[in-house]
């Protein structure tokens, strides 16, 4: 098994960047849809533009880009997961205490994506290394 290790182990680092990538997309998905109906309407309809959904959606899109991109990436990760715990605590938590029974999986899911991604970096494709010469 030590050449099967070695082998993944040389592809943990781009496998990370191909991680955040993804999550940031998908993450970027969610403000696309509040705020400009785009791949699909938010299903909550239309909400005023202000108010704790407004501002979770400017910072879904640009945490999103930020991470797609990998620039700022440990802080903008930060406050990702940080909006996904505010998420699932004020949206989803009141609703029922586990998150199979009150819909806040995804929530909860982002939320340690981020987090893990705050403390391993933004891996080698990103913005990130190439200012500071690793990618």
């Amino acid at each position: 098994m030590n050449g099967l290790d070695a082998s993944l182990n040389a592809w943990q680092p781009r496998v990370l960047s191909i991680l955040r990538i993804m999550a940031g997309l998908l993450f970027m998905q969610h403000g696309l849809s509040k705020h400009f109906a785009f791949p699909i309407p938010y299903p909550g309809g239309q909400f005023p533009m202000y108010g704790q959904i407004w501002f979770a959606g400017w910072i879904e899109i640009i945490g999103g880009a930020l991470l797609v991109i990998g620039l700022f990436t440990r802080w903008a990760a930060f406050v990702c997961s940080g909006l996904m715990a505010f998420a699932y605590f004020i949206g989803h938590q009141p609703r029922a205490w586990l998150p199979g029974a009150n819909a806040g999986n995804l929530a909860v899911l982002y939320c340690f994506v981020f987090f893990y991604i705050f403390f391993a970096g933004p891996g080698p494709w990103s913005v990130d290394a190439t200012r500071e010469g690793k990618g």
